[in-house]
């Protein structure tokens, strides 16, 4: 999986992963993460994100990382917004207001340009990489973000074998294996959403499940 396929599947607007309404454990469990407003959000892969928009409807500055051109500049027009846009580096930045996207690599981002984030939200990410770059993805979230983060995770859990990602199947003994030497990772919620996602009834699993996470970085 490489960055032609991302942009495939933004082309041609296969995007079955994008959520048009603010995710329900975001609402739910975000507020309990005790993060200051003001505070700033990294939201790695955030491609259009409503959330971005609920996060920042607290109070955030929010920092989204995403690969695709095409999901940031569709995140702006779809909600009437005119963003400034500067080119840093390998990065191209777009922002408008407390809302800042970084479009390029995520893997390019660095330690100052993250310097500032207290708070990682990802519901998207993890999950969008297959097991070779997840060791990467998690090795790069600790080099660059600040000591005393905290943030909320959400994945997905299902028969890997049955079908074949992306999203993947990330299990509450993975994130665990990637993320508990850095971080302290608390399970928060975990619910069998197969009735929910006929994409995934459709393809004969037998269960579905969404497992949230609080983590704190060490």
């Amino acid at each position: 999986m490489d960055e032609q396929f991302w942009q495939a599947r933004w082309a041609d607007n296969q995007i079955g992963f994008h959520q048009r309404e603010v995710n329900p454990y975001l609402e739910r469990y975000w507020p309990k993460l005790g993060l200051p407003r003001e505070s700033q959000v990294l939201v790695p892969l955030c491609g259009k994100t409503l959330d971005m928009l609920w996060l920042a409807g607290q109070g955030h500055r929010v920092l989204g990382v995403e690969l695709a051109e095409r999901a940031v500049v569709d995140f702006f027009a779809e909600q009437g917004l005119t963003p400034e846009v500067s080119q840093h580096g390998a990065l191209r930045r777009y922002r408008v207001g407390a809302v800042e996207i970084l479009q390029g690599d995520f893997f390019a981002v660095t330690a100052a340009e993250v310097a500032q984030c207290r708070g990682l939200y990802d519901r998207a990410a993890l999950i969008a990489l297959p097991p070779a770059m997840r060791d990467d993805y998690v090795a790069h979230l600790q080099r660059i973000l600040p000591q005393h983060c905290v943030g909320l995770m959400v994945t997905l859990d299902y028969e890997q074998a049955r079908l074949e990602g992306p999203p993947f199947s990330v299990p509450e003994a993975e994130v665990r294996r990637h993320l508990e030497a850095g971080w302290e990772v608390e399970m928060l919620e975990r619910n069998d959403v197969l009735e929910k996602n006929w994409k995934f009834a459709s393809r004969g699993l037998d269960s579905l499940h969404e497992p949230v996470f609080r983590l704190r970085r060490r």
